[in-house]
């Protein structure tokens, strides 16, 4: 099976996860702190504004805490994406706004967002889909202007650029996630990196039980007096570990290589499919601009989009469609009428993600793009009037 996408872990990550188990520290330690620092230096940040998570999910929750969202208050994302940025919207009370996209490159304009901004907006939450950091830079002047709170959802550009700025700096807050699918795994776990320092520092505290200071053990420290560690307020228990921590610290080194390989693969891919009728792959960066390269798409008519998957998972070729913009789930409030927004439908309906990971050899993609374009080419004898033109 050619897989979607394969976590790139081998002897290193094994030799750093003996190393935890040698020291018996297992928990949050010196491995966790080691690892938030290298995060930090990789970004350009200052060290202590990142705190790793347990997953992406909780570092969504974390973004959105110190925001201090009231009920009505309102959060402007795109409708394309995961779940967990709603939910961790609706958590806290406030009301997630979902905005339209280009069709083609799956990113909000500026213009997308605005039309959705108002009294109640407290925050735009930007997902850099497929790692492209698409207007962000238009889109973050707008929030500095407006004093509205942009939290960057980097989990698909954590080495990706706009000129010399990294994705997930050019906002107030930014959030990573490390699973299994991710560019960089830890097996589980997630990042926050927020920007003013007291804002980092209560994030660190919720995610530490909402202590200000942590208790003595593992740290070589007495308690400070009577009454401490502090609790000023209940946070939860989900900062990350030593053991996921470690080999997070080898996949930051290993990094560049894993980039470059997806850059070379993405390419080929642009290469093997360019000028396949009734196929469209994704539009070129703009000019600075550059990608993690997280995701590979193409877009169909959906009329044989999934005869299409069915021909390429029969060749052993694993791909997904991309499910429902969250505008239409009806987890907020069933008896609303879903928004329209044209864009998220057009690409959704016509949207295929091919395998894309380091492990792929040149043969594998060759595979995937003869197994692609014949399943294409065949569908479009069988069918009339198929279109998949950039236009509604």
């Amino acid at each position: 099976m050619i897989n979607l996408f394969q976590p790139q872990v081998g002897a290193e990550e094994l030799d750093a996860v003996a190393g935890v188990f040698e020291d018996r520290r297992l928990g949050n330690g010196r491995r966790t702190e080691a690892f938030e620092a290298a995060f930090a230096a990789h970004l350009g940040v200052p060290t202590g504004h990142t705190v790793f998570t347990s997953s992406g999910a909780t570092a969504l929750h974390l973004a959105m805490e110190t925001l201090g969202l009231r009920p009505g208050d309102e959060v402007v994302l795109p409708s394309i994406g995961v779940p967990a940025t709603a939910e961790a919207i609706a958590a806290r009370g406030g009301r997630p706004v979902f905005c339209d996209v280009d069709r083609r490159g799956l990113n909000p304009s500026l213009e997308d967002i605005e039309v959705h901004l108002g009294d109640r907006t407290r925050a735009v939450l930007l997902l850099h889909y497929g790692g492209r950091a698409g207007d962000v830079v238009r889109i973050a002047a707008r929030c500095r202007e407006l004093g509205v709170v942009l939290i960057e959802d980097g989990s698909c550009s954590l080495a990706s650029r706009v000129g010399d700025r990294p994705a997930g700096t050019f906002g107030d807050l930014a959030v990573w996630s490390f699973d299994a699918g991710r560019v960089l795994v830890t097996g589980d776990g997630g990042m926050v990196y927020a920007k003013d320092p007291e804002r980092a520092a209560r994030t660190r505290h919720l995610a530490r039980h909402g202590l200000v200071r942590a208790s003595g053990f593992g740290h070589g420290t007495p308690p400070g007096g009577p009454g401490e560690p502090d609790l000023p307020e209940y946070g939860r228990g989900i900062l990350g570990n030593d053991l996921t921590a470690a080999i997070g610290s080898v996949q930051l080194r290993r990094l560049p290589e894993m980039i470059e390989r997806r850059k070379e693969i993405a390419g080929r891919y642009d290469r093997l499919l360019e000028g396949t009728e009734g196929l469209l792959t994704p539009p070129p960066l703009p000019e600075g601009h550059q990608s993690t390269e997280c995701l590979y798409w193409v877009q169909m008519d959906p009329a044989i989009r999934a005869g299409v998957v069915a021909d390429l998972l029969a060749e052993e070729i694993y791909t997904t469609s991309h499910h429902a913009p969250l505008h239409r789930f009806p987890a907020e409030d069933p008896e609303e009428a879903p928004a329209t927004l044209p864009s998220c439908d057009w690409a959704v309906d016509r949207t295929v993600r091919l395998p894309l990971h380091p492990g792929l050899t040149d043969a594998d993609v060759r595979t995937v793009t003869d197994a692609l374009r014949a399943s294409v080419r065949a569908r479009h004898r069988t069918e009339e009037g198929l279109t998949v033109k950039d236009t509604p």
